[in-house]
């Protein structure tokens, strides 16, 4: 039960990543101002007469309504009069962001609902991390470790929308994600049985470990240079796509300059797994996700951007790191000769 759990929780996780993929590629990150309501209500409004003062009305304390273009909470709960009373309503203060966009809202609204549904999944998770307790103390303390920085991802997702989409709050909050992801992973790959048949070298382990660190660093190459794209998007629209990357900085080259890197490692380290036949088949996948990753990213360069290649481009590199970190524990485990088979 604990391991269908965990497995759960994966599945979620990388949701919310689809999701936050969603939210970036139209723009929504802003589409609920507020955090952890969506503009003062558990279930976004769906048109913007909602978000309107109207005379003879209950409002909710908490609940927001847009006036002047800026956000008014309600004070308390309330009935409005035939006139407008600036008594019962707070400026919002945490930004002066104030649009409404029915789309933006709800993509963003559905974002946020994974991130609650995967916060659930990892709680009945660590609830019964507790019955391995006497068996693997090292399982419970990580599964409420996951709980814990699922909370912290929470938390770094309102601090994004306070920021009103800071750049390197974007990062911060994406590189967490992998972190729970790489968590999940290992509480995955620690509760099961493991056979040992054959051994594995150590430079061999080695390259898989540098190939992980330059997925994680193209990762966070990736959210700059997809900062940089929504930057152009603001200044030459959206349907310019010809223009997205016209004089894009260096961060830019670096990250296309990596990417002939992560190809070449990865191929060698497929071929290396074929020829000493150290049957480690989930590196066929990975070598799949590279391919896939740099056909995404020579899509968007050469041919502008064609629909969803950008979510896909930053999903195939979730997946890829999720991959190589499963991949990476194999090896590891197989290349230690002290290594000794466990059944949780």
């Amino acid at each position: 039960m604990y391991r269908k759990w965990v497995k759960i929780s994966l599945i979620l996780v990388y949701l919310v990543i689809v999701a936050g993929a969603m939210v970036r590629m139209t723009g929504s990150g802003m589409g609920c101002p507020d955090w952890p309501k969506c503009f003062g209500y558990y279930i976004p409004p769906t048109d913007a007469q909602e978000l309107t003062w109207q005379p003879n009305r209950a409002y909710k304390k908490g609940q927001v309504i847009i006036k002047n273009e800026t956000l008014q909470v309600a004070a308390q709960d309330f009935r409005t009069g035939e006139a407008y009373n600036a008594v019962n309503w707070n400026a919002y203060t945490k930004h002066d962001y104030a649009i409404f966009n029915v789309w933006h809202t709800w993509i963003e609204y559905i974002n946020r609902l994974m991130g609650a549904l995967s916060g659930i999944a990892i709680l009945v998770m660590a609830i019964l991390s507790i019955w391995k307790w006497k068996k693997r103390k090292q399982i419970t303390l990580l599964s409420w470790l996951a709980v814990f920085l699922l909370g912290f991802q929470a938390w770094l997702g309102a601090t994004v929308v306070y920021s009103e989409l800071a750049p390197v709050k974007i990062t911060i909050h994406m590189v967490m994600a992998l972190v729970i992801v790489a968590l999940l992973l290992y509480l995955l790959y620690i509760s099961r049985e493991h056979k040992r048949t054959f051994s594995i070298a150590k430079s061999y382990v080695n390259l898989l470990i540098f190939s992980l660190i330059l997925t994680l660093v193209q990762v966070v190459l990736g959210t700059q240079v997809r900062q940089f794209v929504d930057e152009q998007i603001d200044l030459v629209g959206y349907e310019a796509k010809a223009m997205w990357l016209d004089d894009p900085t260096v961060t830019f080259y670096i990250h296309r300059s990596f990417s002939v890197l992560v190809f070449v490692v990865n191929a060698a380290l497929w071929y290396f797994n074929k020829k000493h036949r150290y049957g480690l088949h989930k590196i066929n996948w990975v070598f799949l996700l590279v391919m896939l990753e740099a056909a995404t990213g020579i899509a968007m360069y050469y041919f502008d951007f064609p629909v969803l290649s950008q979510p896909l481009h930053l999903i195939f590199a979730s997946l890829l790191f999720g991959v190589q970190f499963y991949v990476v524990m194999e090896a590891w485990k197989k290349h230690r000769p002290d290594f000794i088979a466990r059944q949780i």
